[in-house]
């Protein structure tokens, strides 16, 4: 599974942690920031956007000091469905029901919570429910 990763300056450690912990088991492409320096995330996000879907990653993770910032940018590209998760209900219902292929997280989460939430965003399956389904169709109609 390629799983790719890109922060703010503010969610730099987290990222830092989760891609030590993550590559263990999977293929995880860093896609910036690189440093606490102060950047914009927006850039951090389009990028991540783009490369899920042109570079056929599985999933994105993104980080910023709310999730919220970056989670809005993620989805002004063309493709993605990023949802801000706090909680493993959150994480649940957006993998089966929106077939979300970003998961947005918070810079102040503790590494152990949003290890647990990435865990469960990579494994839950899409429910492949035709009223789901229609849902995302519209989605991407719209996009066009």
């Amino acid at each position: 599974m390629r799983i790719g990763i890109a922060s703010d300056h503010r969610g730099f450690l987290l990222k830092k942690s989760l891609i030590e912990k993550l590559q263990k088991k999977y293929d995880v492409i860093d896609y910036g920031c690189n440093s606490s320096d102060s950047v914009d995330y927006p850039d951090y996000a389009f990028h991540l956007g783009e490369s899920v879907i042109k570079d056929h990653l599985n999933f994105g993770i993104a980080i910023c000091g709310s999730g919220i910032g970056i989670s809005i940018a993620c989805n002004k590209v063309k493709g993605i469905r990023a949802a801000r998760v706090l909680s493993l209900e959150d994480v649940y219902e957006t993998r089966n029901d929106n077939d979300a292929n970003v998961i947005c997280l918070s810079a102040k989460m503790k590494e152990d919570e949003a290890i647990k939430l990435v865990e469960a965003f990579v494994t839950t399956p899409f429910s492949n429910e035709e009223r789901h389904q229609r849902r995302i169709n519209k989605i991407s109609k719209y996009e066009e």
